[in-house]
């Protein structure tokens, strides 16, 4: 049975806070402002699929982070680096709303025999990049959280992106990559540590 706009808005808002009819009119808005008809075919239904969208990819917004964060207490010596690399990585810039894409990588040493599911550095890298973003603080805010959760003796983080406000818009600088990095604990403090992980985050 096909829902009515109102159950479906319901529907929307006890599963997500977000005001979805109000995304669907500022869109609306913003096509006619351009000079565009919302009522033509091919965009009548744009404000809602962006609406959707939306919905979708600032998600992180309202994400209990700690719920991807699973920790092991495992017995034995765990106290060798652990480096995740190559971390799919898509966020929208705060500034122009346009998506940036890229990679992060992640390394930690565990203390005490602490450590997380290699899986779950993907979703919190997820939880924190569906949101309105800027690359510097995304990358802080996955090593902070993970410092402070896991209790590392170290943690390193790298974020290597494309902005589509840089590639699409004004400099239109194509190929171009913003690269970020975030060093807590020993990997800011220990050069040795800090050079082992840099060898290996240029090894390929």
């Amino acid at each position: 049975m096909r829902r009515g706009r109102g159950q479906e808005a319901e529907t929307e808002r006890s599963v997500n806070p977000m005001d979805m009819e109000k995304i669907r009119r500022a869109v609306r808005d913003i096509l006619e402002a351009v000079g565009e008809d919302p009522d033509r075919e091919g965009l009548r239904e744009t404000p809602d699929r962006v609406a959707r969208m939306y919905g979708e990819i600032f998600s992180g917004l309202d994400a209990d982070t700690k719920e991807h964060l699973k920790i092991f207490q495992e017995s034995g010596k765990h106290d060798e680096l652990v480096f995740v690399k190559d971390i799919p990585l898509y966020s929208v810039c705060e500034h122009h709303l346009l998506p940036f894409i890229g990679k992060a990588h992640i390394a930690y040493i565990p203390k005490d025999g602490r450590i997380i599911g290699l899986s779950k550095f993907s979703r919190v890298v997820d939880c924190f990049a569906r949101r309105p973003q800027v690359q510097e603080r995304l990358t802080g805010q996955i090593a902070d959280f993970l410092y402070d959760n896991l209790a590392p003796r170290g943690v390193a983080v790298f974020i290597e992106a494309e902005h589509l406000c840089m590639t699409m818009r004004g400099a239109r600088a194509a190929g171009s990559r913003t690269q970020t990095s975030a060093l807590r604990g020993c990997m800011r403090s220990d050069a040795r540590t800090r050079a082992e992980v840099t060898a290996l985050l240029g090894g390929g």
